[in-house]
């Protein structure tokens, strides 16, 4: 199973049990940690805890080994390492805070050119 597979079939496990604001960062070109990051937030610790442990469980139906887990014990933050896909499963607080989608976002070096594009246009902000 390649690891788009196996974001989609945790977005799907997150999605089955109500996770919030669900997002699959592709982030091949700019780390060789993982290939994925999904992101997504639960109303409540226990909320987490019962978003991983779908995500596990859907994952190694599929026939992955599973990963490792962090954060379990405090639930504020829960993070599943799948190999090609990192999981973080936040409360809100959290997400907004670490803000993980704007440090994963921002340009690859191949595209500069359409930064300088955008410099120039006078649509670059500071």
């Amino acid at each position: 199973m390649n690891s788009k597979e196996l974001a989609e079939i945790v977005v799907e496990a997150i999605d089955d049990m109500k996770g919030q604001d669900i997002r699959c960062i592709n982030v091949e070109e700019l780390t060789a940690i993982t290939d994925y990051m999904v992101i997504a937030t639960g109303t409540s610790n226990t909320h987490i805890k019962a978003l991983a442990d779908s995500a596990s469980k859907k994952v190694k139906e599929a026939g992955h080994a599973g990963g490792k887990v962090e954060g379990r014990l405090q639930s504020e933050w829960i993070l599943l390492d799948l190999g090609g896909v990192v999981v973080h499963l936040m409360i809100a607080p959290m997400r907004a805070l670490y803000n993980l989608e704007e440090l994963w976002s921002f340009k690859t070096s191949k595209d500069k050119s359409d930064a300088s594009r955008d410099m120039e246009a006078g649509d670059a902000t500071t």
